[in-house]
This record gives C-alpha cells, sequence and structure tokens, in this order.
C-alpha cells in the first residue's frame, strides 16, 4: 500500500511517497516559494531528481506539480495517483477540536481553516494544501489529517492552563496547547521498543532541538507537561525564537521600540534567539563553530539553550516523580554533541551520567549514550514524523 505524506508550510509543500509494505520511502521532495516564483526538488529512491524554478501561484499549483513529477518524466515512481491509497497531512494545530487522526471532510477543512487565528502561519497554508489535494486527487482517495498538537491533548487542566482570567480561556481557548507532538509521539514510542520495555511502566523526558525546540514529560507514554505553550514561541530559546520571557519583559521593549503587537511578535519570533543573542546566526552549527573560536555571544547562546533543557529535565522528573530516560531527538538533538553533553553534566543527582566517548560519535543514528551506571538511561533517537504520519494514514484507512 502506497502513502502520500504532505506537509504544507505557509510558501512550501513537502512530501515523501512511502510503500507501507516495508516502510519503504520511495520518493521526497518540496515545492517551495509558493506565491513568490516558485522551485521543486524531487528526488526518488534509486537517485533520480528533479530540480527546476516553476510558477507556484498558490498550493494548486504546486501539488499539480508534485503529481506531474511523480507520475510522469525521467523521476517518475508510479503510473498516475490511482495507486495511492491515501494522503497523510501533517496539521500544526487542532486545538481541542481534534485530539486524534481524523478523516478529511469539507467540515474539517473548515474547521483547520477557522484555526488559523492561534497558528497564522500553519494552518491556513494546511486548509490551502487540503482543498489543492481534493481538486487533484482522485475522487475514492481518501485524505486523513495527524495534528501536532493531538498528543499534548493528555495534560491535566493544571498544566495547561495560564493565570489568566478564566474567561480568556473560555471565550478566546487561551492555553497551552504543545507542538512537535507527531515527534515526540515517535520518538517515545521507538525508545520503548529499544528499550525491550512497555511504554506504559515509562518516565521520560522528549527532548525535540532543532530551529524549534520543545521538551515533553511522557509518563506512560502520555504526554503530561510540554515546554511549548499557546503557540511555539515558548519554552526554551531557538534558532529566531526568544523561549520563555517575562511578559512584562515583552511590553516594555515594545515601547521602547515603539512596535505594534504584530511587529513585536515578529520581533520575538525571527530575530531572537540564537541569532538575537550571539548577533552571528540561527543555525547552532554556526553558533558552535563561533564559541569554539572564542566568541563569547555564541558561548552564551549555547549555554543558554543548555541551562534551559537542563531545568526543563529536572522541572519534569518532579512531575512525573521519577525519570527513566530523557530523549535528544531533532536537527540538534540528533547532532551536537556538545548540546548533549552540557545537558547531562552535573544531573549526578538525577542520575544521569553519559559515556563521553560514546556521545561523541553519535550523529544521527539511534544509540544509548548514558554510561552503565546511568540511573536513566540516555538515548539518540532520530525522529520521523513522516513515517508517524504514514502509520497513522494506513491505519485509519484500514478500519
Amino acid at each position: 500500500m502506497i502513502i502520500l505524506v504532505v506537509n504544507a508550510g505557509s510558501s512550501s509543500l513537502k512530501y515523501q511517497l512511502l510503500d507501507m509494505d516495508g516502510e519503504k520511502v520511495i520518493a521526497k521532495g518540496n515545492c517551495d516559494r509558493i506565491g513568490i516564483g516558485g522551485h521543486i526538488k524531487h528526488t526518488t529512491f534509486d537517485g533520480r531528481t528533479v530540480d527546476q524554478d516553476c510558477d507556484f501561484p498558490t498550493h494548486t499549483e504546486a501539488f499539480e506539480k508534485l503529481v506531474e513529477v511523480l507520475t510522469t518524466g525521467d523521476a517518475a515512481v508510479i503510473k498516475s495517483m490511482d495507486e495511492i491509497s491515501a494522503v497523510g497531512h501533517r496539521i500544526v494545530q487542532g486545538a481541542e477540536i481534534f485530539d486524534k487522526t481524523t478523516l478529511v471532510t469539507d467540515e474539517v477543512i473548515d474547521q483547520i481553516d477557522g484555526l488559523s487565528e492561534l497558528a497564522p502561519v500553519h494552518n491556513h497554508p494546511h486548509a490551502l494544501a487540503l482543498r489543492a489535494c481534493k481538486k487533484v486527487l482522485p475522487a475514492n482517495v481518501p485524505q486523513v489529517v495527524v495534528f501536532d498538537t493531538a498528543f499534548h491533548q493528555t495534560m491535566p487542566e493544571k498544566a495547561y492552563m495560564y493565570g489568566l482570567p478564566y474567561e480568556d480561556y473560555e471565550k478566546y481557548h487561551v492555553r497551552k496547547y504543545g507542538f512537535h507532538g507527531t515527534s515526540h509521539r515517535f520518538v517515545t514510542a521507538a525508545l520503548a521498543k529499544a528499550m525491550g520495555k512497555d511504554i506504559k511502566e515509562l518516565k521520560i523526558v522528549s527532548c525535540h532541538l532543532g530551529n524549534g525546540s520543545s521538551i515533553t514529560a511522557v509518563d506512560g507514554g502520555k504526554s503530561v507537561d510540554t515546554s511549548m505553550g499557546f503557540t511555539p514561541l515558548d519554552g526554551v530559546l531557538m534558532g529566531t525564537r526568544t523561549g520563555a520571557v517575562d511578559p512584562s519583559a515583552v511590553t516594555f521593549v515594545a515601547s521602547k521600540h515603539h512596535f505594534t503587537t504584530s511587529e513585536m511578535s515578529d520581533y520575538m519570533n525571527k530575530k531572537s534567539g540564537f541569532l538575537g543573542v550571539s548577533g552571528i546566526s540561527s543555525d547552532n552549527r554556526d553558533i558552535g563553530a563561533a564559541a569554539a573560536k572564542g566568541d563569547k555571544r555564541a558561548r552564551l547562546a549555547s549555554e543558554m539553550l543548555q541551562y534551559d533543557i537542563k531545568k526543563y529535565i529536572g522541572s519534569y522528573a518532579a512531575v512525573m516523580n521519577g525519570l527513566d530516560a530523557v530523549i535528544f531527538t531533532g536537527g540538534i538533538g540528533e547532532n551536537a554533541p556538545e548540546v548533549r553533553e552540557g545537558v547531562c553534566e552535573n544531573m549526578d543527582f538525577l542520575g544521569i551520567k553519559i559515556d563521553k566517548d560514546i556521545n561523541n560519535s553519535v550523529h544521527g543514528e539511534l544509540k544509548k549514550i548514558s554510561s552503565p551506571d546511568s540511573k536513566a538511561e540516555v538515548w539518540v533517537i532520530p525522529t520521523n514524523e513522516e513515517l508517524l504520519i504514514a502509520r497513522d494514514t494506513l491505519a485509519l484507512i484500514s478500519k
């Protein structure tokens, strides 16, 4: 059975085509610069490629091009879209409406679009992609949506509520939602399998670290708290995002710069984090290289990230009344040994000890990096959100 997985951004349409018999990637690619020109990069399992500029006024044209490269030309991998059993979509914000994987209907698309105020950069493009798929796909091919926020719907009220007047929750749905749920769900399940244990027996802190980062407490397979909040801005220091900041610091800075609310949001989301603190880059690789050469602000940015993560691990161990394992995943989590070491040093009180030699040798592979005498195991586990979306899609349509 062949599943197409689609991940739509505001100006992009990433995709993977998977053969679920063996869970093999047949082809993958990205249509980007939608609305401002257009470009597609497409790669097949055997190395054939398409890399060209295109005209993508909207997501519809991008999806039409996606269909074209999959089915025709030198890099085709299927004869027609009739060979696809279903399409699975990643949706960032499902709020309290969606707590599980859902079959797409016109009503579901409208509901996703209706949540755009909670995720303006993501949900409207998701809805555009869903409608574009519907126009292009054969009528008998079902679409399925998998929500990043759904995994976190198990958080207790005391964890997701803010100290604002309760009416703001009732009227405007202001609460912690959490993100990266698809990734956290994938890696915690992979950890339980690697450890040979039932996930219901484990207390895990999952650290998804990339340009956007979130830390999640997973107790018995369920999310009980997470660092991202109402939006993906909250939590630890990120590539261009502030992470947690005193709200009064926000209003103070806005007044000093004479920012509107939208300008302040842009300042905190796109000009802060690694970029704002270091003045060098939003990329952890650049930060690490500059820090190694003695750049003080780059070193500070790196230390701030490690310190933030360390605090979340400690607090979540307290919330869960125990800790069996810590996971590092995402671009930084999988490929930055210095970050993992910085987070795990001086954590003896939690029983966390890593083997530095093993840690330094691990880049993007599933591996335990804790030492034999570490009471809590520490693992690097590559995430695979597309595969989880494909599995969810297959499970739903099989019903």
